[in-house]
């Protein structure tokens, strides 16, 4: 069973850049889909970027897609989240999860059935 834990986020000021990062342990699978997630306070979590571990296909939702990266180490079994000129609106804790493959529906939560603990991204304004 893969565990997830995440790392690298805290405060920063608006116009930041900031690397989370997902450190997974166990085997993962090259079908696996990998995720970051968010979630604010009173807020649904959404999806941010997503990676297809076999093929590196790269996923980013329109608010974040001009300003986040994905990416992974593949040796490492780690996933990279950069983020690039942050604003206050993406307060939020952020999650990373996987799920056993690619589908369509990767943007749903609940397509996913590994998910990290969290990891706080505060920006200041």
């Amino acid at each position: 069973q893969v565990q997830l834990v995440e790392s690298g986020g805290r405060l920063v000021q608006a116009g930041s850049s900031l690397t989370l990062a997902c450190r997974a342990s166990g085997q993962i699978l090259s079908s696996y889909l990998m995720a970051w997630f968010r979630q604010a306070p009173g807020k649904e979590r959404e999806f941010v970027a997503g990676l297809t571990w076999r093929n590196y296909r790269r996923l980013y939702s329109d608010s974040v897609k001009d300003r986040f990266t994905i990416s992974r180490i593949a040796a490492e079994n780690t996933v990279y989240l950069q983020m690039n000129d942050l604003r206050p609106e993406d307060t939020a804790d952020y999650y990373c999860a996987c799920a056993p493959d690619y589908r369509n529906t990767y943007y749903r939560p609940t397509e996913y059935n590994i998910w990290g603990q969290g990891t706080q991204v505060t920006v200041s304004s």
